[in-house]
Formats: C-alpha cells, sequence, structure tokens
C-alpha cells in the first residue's frame, strides 16, 4: 500500500521581532509597553513553537511521506499530496486555500488557542486574544487523535464553499474561503458600482446602483468573520449559499433598501459593474487582491474546498 503523503505548512515562528527582557516597563519613544504584554507575546512564540514540534514529531511516527514548508514560501498550487496540515490558525487555512483547487483536504491545527481567562484577565490591560481557529479541526492537545481519524477514514472532510471571480469575462486564479471585499483603495472614498443577481435560467434581478464604501460577499464559513461583525447573518459552515451585504449605502432608494443585503443560491451569480475610477478586491483580508477599473464588470460564482472542521 502506497505512503501518504502529506505536506505541513506552517505559520512562520518568529512572527514577533527580538526583543529585550522586560522585568517592569519597556519605553519605545511615546510608547510605554507593560512587561506582562510582553510576556503574552513570548508566551505566544513558545506555545505555537512547541505545537509545531508536537505535530511534527507524530507524523514522524506515521507511515506518511510528508515535507514541511512555511506559509511566506508558498508561491504554487499544491498538488501531489493526499492531505494538507496547517499550523497556525485560520490565516495559515486560508493562505493554503488559495493555492489549492479543492481536490486536497486540509486538516488546520490551531497552535495557539484563545484562553477565555486568560482574555478577562487581561482585559483593562491589553487584549489578549490569541489565534483564532474557526476553521481548524485541531489543536497541540488532541491533534494525534484526530490525526489517526483523519487517516483510518473515521473522520471525514466537510466541503464547503469558495467564491471565484471573473473580471471582464477572465477568470481570477485565487478562490476566496472567507469573504471578498470590493472597495475603493482608499477607505474614505466613495465606491460606486451597480449589481443584479442572475440566474442560472437567464432570469435577473432589478439593478441596483450604489454609492457607498464597497460590497462585502461571504461564504457560509465566513459568515462568522466580517460579515457577521457589519450585522449579517451566522451561516451553517456547511450551507452552500452566499451571502452579501452593501458596506453604507449612502441614500438609497427606498425600493432598494431590502436589496442592500441578501444571499446569492448556488444556483445564482451576482454581476458587477464598477463605476469609480478605481477599485480593488481582496480576498480573505488584504494579502492577496487584484484591481479592477471603471467599466470593469465582475461575476462571482461558487467552487469548493474540502476541510476537515470541527
Amino acid at each position: 500500500m502506497a505512503r501518504r503523503r502529506v505536506l505541513l505548512l506552517l505559520k512562520p515562528s518568529d512572527v514577533y521581532p527580538p526583543r529585550p527582557l522586560a522585568t517592569s516597563i519597556q519605553t519605545n519613544g511615546d510608547r510605554t509597553i507593560s512587561s506582562k504584554i510582553l510576556r503574552h507575546l513570548d508566551d505566544r512564540c513558545r506555545a505555537h513553537k512547541e505545537t509545531i514540534d508536537h505535530c511534527k514529531s507524530i507524523i514522524e511516527r506515521r507511515n506518511l511521506d510528508w515535507e514541511l514548508i512555511m506559509r511566506n514560501n508558498l508561491s504554487k498550487s499544491i498538488c501531489h499530496v493526499d492531505l494538507v496540515i496547517t499550523v497556525g490558525g485560520d490565516g495559515t487555512l486560508l493562505k493554503a486555500s488559495h493555492f489549492m483547487d479543492g481536490s486536497v483536504p486540509v486538516l488546520g491545527v490551531n497552535s495557539d488557542p484563545t484562553n477565555d481567562l486568560e482574555v478577562e484577565e487581561m482585559s483593562e490591560e491589553f487584549d489578549a486574544t490569541r489565534s483564532t481557529g474557526y476553521l481548524c479541526a485541531a489543536t497541540r492537545g488532541n491533534f494525534e487523535q484526530v490525526l489517526d481519524e483523519v487517516l483510518e477514514g473515521k473522520k471525514q472532510p466537510t466541503e464547503l464553499s469558495r467564491i471565484s471571480l471573473k473580471i471582464n469575462g477572465a477568470k481570477v486564479q485565487s478562490c476566496a474561503l472567507n469573504d471578498i471585499l470590493m472597495a475603493h483603495p482608499c477607505p474614505a472614498s466613495v465606491s460606486r458600482f451597480s449589481f443584479r443577481i442572475k440566474k442560472e435560467c437567464g432570469e435577473t434581478s432589478q439593478l441596483i446602483n450604489c454609492r457607498s464604501s464597497g460590497l462585502r460577499v461571504s461564504t457560509a464559513a465566513g459568515s462568522t468573520a466580517a460579515m457577521q461583525s457589519a450585522g449579517g447573518i451566522p451561516m451553517h459552515i456547511s450551507m452552500p449559499d452566499l451571502q452579501y451585504m452593501v458596506r453604507e449605502p449612502i441614500f438609497p432608494r427606498e425600493a432598494d433598501i431590502p436589496l442592500m443585503h441578501g444571499f446569492i443560491k448556488p444556483n445564482e451569480g451576482m454581476a458587477i459593474s464598477w463605476y469609480s475610477q478605481e477599485g480593488m478586491v481582496y480576498f480573505d483580508g488584504s494579502h492577496v487582491y487584484y484591481k479592477i477599473r471603471h467599466g470593469d464588470v465582475a461575476v462571482r460564482c461558487t467552487s469548493f474546498e474540502s476541510i476537515f472542521a470541527e
């Protein structure tokens, strides 16, 4: 029986720059940094490194062909492997998804989960939130058990919707697993665009003309992130629908107000005409983006990614 091929994708362990040891207070120009903050950052680095070492140790004891790559060095499509394991948080898993076509499942490991008691204890001093792992099925504590369940076929991946995009008929290479944001590159500038929902049968909704802060479209997996923060509706992670929201619309027509926020079914797409001189489409945050200009037309549709979810 052929050995399974595994790619271990890691968030860098040197996320924070080197710092002198703090015994009380560090002063940096106009900033005063508490020693508690520095110890917290050091502890985050330690937890992440220990999780990496733990995962490597477990993988080495399995009958697997595996290779390791840092996420910052990922530059080409992930293929010729049977499983991708990401160690970091949702950001590392999302980075991997931009280089995958949905044929290879992903197992995310949250290397430094947030401790609610710590957040509460430090709430008057600083934000002690750690790594977000909504898409991660494992932590250091249960990685061995989850990995064995995956390898033995006891745990099956969930197929999640992704957002693909065409600009003037040309398909954009990246797909978004969480959401995309279409907006002017300057947050203080108005985004001007029109959109309508199109069905496969050819039927279309009315044309909605917008002046706003932009347009966000999320998957079900991304509906609990920025979409929910903006007042959107959380969706079950396996739902195939997309959710959209016009951000801060400027004096919309009364008839258009109900259509500033809605859903796109699997048999539907959204056609957008962009009317600002400049524009950007951001995929899953700020690192992956594409420029659009006046007159460009974008059409969204869905693809899928296989994730081992909790």
